[in-house]
């Protein structure tokens, strides 16, 4: 390694710091606010070394560093303490020469980032997008400088470098020697402007074109490399750029950043422009001028690349540069009905047509016969009208504003149609047009038109209205004479429909679909019967009846009844009964019908199952002689009967046809025969109830099918529920006594049975429960001729807080004995076999707390304090 010479040295002091500056957010908890306060002392040598070996492979340079460490303020102290640690340290000489011994390490350019530099630096502006109408923002402003600034310019550093490229000082060289002999050379050149080769020496090559540099290099190198020479070398040699070098960029005036920048090599005004931030608020945008040498080379419009992606004279920076920002020198503001409403700079001799093609152009509800516009005179302000055919000449002035209005909310030509005509909407109006013409441009009346009183709204000059009314029939026919029509006239023809009220009638009873339906004219009683899906199986075709409202003027009756007698077909008859608007037919149920009744028998009997209640009064015994009787093993003491409360929500009687139908059509799809033409009917017509879809074709059910009797099911399911059972319960446990029962049939023991009754039978039961509060809550064997105190004692006795006198005996056919209290003694009740002792507890003891104790104390002295006085 060489040993750089001490500008070199400084070099990377700079370099290591701020590197440590940038990287130090990764290895410290230092943050952007608290930059100043790193202490170089904390770092140790790996950490420094680390830092230069980061340095060298990011490639940066001293300028592109030095000025980011001096934006972000690096304290004078502690870079001098950095200058301490770093003398004696070997460093990497950037401007090292290349070896063709080496593997060849060229990377691609490396370009400079912009955001690097004002990142966090450019000072916050006001908010253009959020500014009221009197201060619109500024057309470009937000063109350089916005929240995500996405718009860089960069130049593309990876194209090929350009043959008249003027080399200088930072640039890095490649030299590739191929043919007969071959050899690589990557170097930089020098602040003094050469570059340096291992075994040849200085080249100067600073201020030299690419072109030209490669014919020095190739003179120079001819005379160690023979076959570079003469008419047919044999060596070849190519010279390229790698890394450019960077320049120092001057930007003055208007802008958001004023300073000095170092900037790509390839960069031009837009990129030296957008490092600071773009013009501020006061800047032209369109006369900024490029310095160099004292002379200004180039004024550049930025308007041109805004309104035409032309970005003008595009000029290759130098060294040195300055890029002057003046202050704009006239504006106008554009309001109103344009793309672009914005404040325009506006250079000398522009016309509003210039301007207007700035703002994009009128929207589309732009008024663009005329534009008004506000001028700034030398005392006051002055309106002017600027019409269509001025635009192109109309000249502009600093602190004009236009204001582009609106087309009118209005219509020239219109006229309007409504109500029962085919189609009702806007029609153009036209000289000589009259009712019935417009009329027949809507194509006519519709059948419900009524056309005796057709009206017509008509809209005078001072914008009142008036109401004409016309008998358009008897001006088709010819009897009256035809109106003529003006402009914004809305004529209205109204149907026969919105001048009644809408007449319907309504079915109830026994009738599969009852509800109400449409009137028809001559519509029967079997025609509404029919519509509302037939009569049920439990409709009485004797009991049905009308119920007509009444047309009493005393107010005395509400309806008239009028009986009905329904054939037994439902099908014509000689005197059939007409409906009338708002009939309401009642078809009532059969005398004494009812679905059967079910009870259910489970448990030590012959034969348990479901037994259909044959009479209203029939009862346990019956019930207990059709089940052939009990079993040997019947326990009849522990008999219980499960009855329905009045809380058991019962399946309607459309549920349970439901649930039917659906069992016979799966049973019809369950057979791995071909249905008969009338099983393919029967499902079509049980499909179309239930499902309203017919599709017997298939006997395999398509999944609509399949998931519409899913979502029946579940129907038929939460018909069932619905009642929290916690909270109510459905049904309760009877206690009974079967043994008397069965002795005395019909007897008072001898319940009726009711619907959805299940009575229960168990084995003979042998053990004892015992709950509660008692030390061992157990099951133990039943003993006979043994008291409630020998079970107690078997689960260990009492609890402490058991209450003795409130033990109760729940016996298995649920009935519950409780223990009597007499004065002196207790007398517990009597456990058969099955039964469930429970001994309740007095609950938890609330100790009392000091201030309660306290106040209870108090309490008894204030009162025995009164009391002394009252004796005393």
């Amino acid at each position: 390694m060489i040993s750089p010479i001490p500008e070199n040295r400084y070099r990377f002091q700079y370099l290591m710091f701020f590197l440590l500056v940038m990287l130090s957010f990764n290895a410290f908890p230092q943050s952007l606010e608290d930059i100043s306060s790193i202490n170089v002392d904390d770092l140790s040598d790996q950490q420094l070394q680390q830092l230069v070996e980061r340095a060298t492979q990011a490639g940066l340079s001293e300028a592109e560093l030095l000025q980011m460490a001096q934006l972000r303020g690096v304290p004078t102290s502690e870079i001098d303490k950095l200058k301490e640690r770093l003398n004696g340290m070997v460093l990497m000489d950037s401007y090292g020469s290349g070896n063709a011994s080496k593997v060849n390490s060229r990377s691609p350019r490396r370009q400079l980032e912009f955001n690097e530099i004002t990142q966090g630096i450019i000072p916050p502006q006001v908010d253009l997008e959020n500014m009221p109408t009197d201060k619109l923002p500024y057309y470009g402003m937000d063109l350089f400088y916005n929240k995500t600034r996405r718009l860089t310019f960069e130049p593309n550093l990876n194209l090929a470098t350009p043959r008249n490229y003027i080399l200088g000082p930072g640039d890095e060289v490649n030299i590739d020697v191929y043919g007969q002999s071959e050899t690589y050379y990557q170097t930089s050149i020098t602040p003094e402007g050469q570059i340096i080769l291992e075994n040849i020496g200085p080249i100067s090559v600073s201020g030299f074109s690419l072109e030209e540099a490669t014919k020095v290099i190739q003179n120079r190198l001819s005379v160690f490399y023979k076959g570079l020479k003469g008419n047919n070398p044999n060596t070849f040699l190519q010279v390229n750029l790698g890394n450019i070098r960077t320049i120092k960029v001057n930007l003055v005036g208007e802008v958001r950043l004023p300073g000095t920048f170092t900037l790509s090599a390839f960069s031009n005004v837009f990129n030296a422009l957008y490092a600071a931030g773009g013009p501020n608020v006061n800047g032209s945008m369109r006369n900024v001028k490029l310095i160099r040498n004292q002379k200004a080379i180039a004024e550049i419009d930025l308007y041109d690349f805004l309104n035409n992606g032309d970005q003008g004279v595009n000029v290759t920076l130098q060294d040195q540069d300055i890029i002057l920002v003046p202050p704009y020198s006239a504006r106008v503001s554009m309001e109103g009905a344009v793309k672009r409403p914005k404040v325009f700079e506006v250079k000398e001799n522009e016309t509003f047509a210039d301007v207007l093609e700035f703002a994009g152009g009128f929207t589309d509800r732009a008024f663009q016969e005329k534009v008004g516009v506000t001028r700034m005179t030398a005392k006051e302000k002055a309106v002017s009208d600027v019409y269509n055919d001025q635009f192109s000449m109309f000249l502009v002035k600093g602190g004009d504003h236009y204001l582009i209005g609106e087309i009118l909310d209005r219509y020239t030509n219109r006229v309007q149609v409504k109500g029962a005509v085919y189609r009702p909407g806007n029609y153009a109006f036209e000289q000589g047009l009259t009712l019935t013409k417009l009329i027949e441009k809507s194509e006519g009346l519709r059948g419900e038109a009524f056309s005796k009183r057709v009206t017509v709204l008509r809209t005078k000059e001072d914008l009142s209205t008036r109401l004409i009314q016309v008998d358009l029939g008897d001006i088709m026919k010819g009897i009256s004479p035809d109106i003529p029509i003006i402009r914004e006239d809305v004529v209205h023809v109204p149907s026969i429909y919105e001048i009644k009220e809408e007449t319907y009638v309504k079915v109830s009873g026994e009738v599969l679909v009852p509800g109400t339906y449409a009137y028809a004219e001559d519509m029967t009683s079997e025609d509404l019967i029919l519509m509302a899906g037939g009569l049920k199986e439990s409709a009485s075709k004797e009991d049905i009846e009308i119920a007509r409202r009444a047309t009493d003027q005393g107010g005395r009756e509400y309806a008239e009844i009028i009986p009905v007698a329904m054939g037994e077909d439902l099908g014509l008859s000689d005197n059939p009964h007409a409906l009338l608007p708002f009939d309401h037919l009642t078809v009532r149920r059969k005398t004494n019908f009812s679905f059967e009744r079910m009870v259910k028998i489970d448990g030590q009997v012959q034969a348990p199952g479901n037994f259909a209640i044959t009479q209203a009064e029939e009862r346990i015994s019956s019930l207990i002689s059709r089940s052939g009787g009990l079993t040997d093993f019947a326990y009849p003491k522990g008999a219980t009967l499960i009855r329905r409360t009045e809380f058991f929500k019962n399946q309607s009687e459309k549920v349970r046809n439901n649930n039917n139908l659906l069992n016979l059509l799966e049973r019809l799809n369950r057979d791995n025969m071909e249905p008969t033409e009338s099983q393919k009917q029967m499902i079509d017509r049980i499909n179309k109830y239930l499902f309203g879809k017919n599709d017997s074709v298939e006997v395999e059910l398509d999944l609509a099918v399949i998931e519409a009797r899913e979502r029946l099911l579940n129907d038929i399911s939460a018909s069932r529920d619905g009642i929290n059972p916690i909270q109510l319960r459905e049904t309760e446990a009877v206690a009974i006594d079967l043994v008397a029962i069965m002795a005395n049939p019909g007897s008072k023991y001898d319940l009726i049975l009711e619907e959805g009754d299940i009575l229960s039978v168990p084995r003979k039961l042998q053990t004892v429960r015992l709950r509660g509060d008692v030390i061992y809550p157990t099951t133990i064997r039943h003993e006979d001729f043994r008291g409630l105190h020998y079970y107690i004692n078997k689960a260990g006795g009492f609890n402490v807080r058991a209450k003795r006198k409130r033990t109760y005996v729940v016996y298995a056919n649920g009935e519950v004995a409780r223990t009597k209290n007499y004065i002196f003694f207790n007398a517990f009740p009597k456990v058969e076999p099955g039964s469930e002792i429970i001994v309740p507890t007095k609950g938890p003891r609330i100790p009392i707390r000091p201030g309660d104790f306290v106040g209870i104390t108090t309490g008894l002295a204030t009162l025995a304090l009164v009391l002394t006085q009252i004796w005393n």
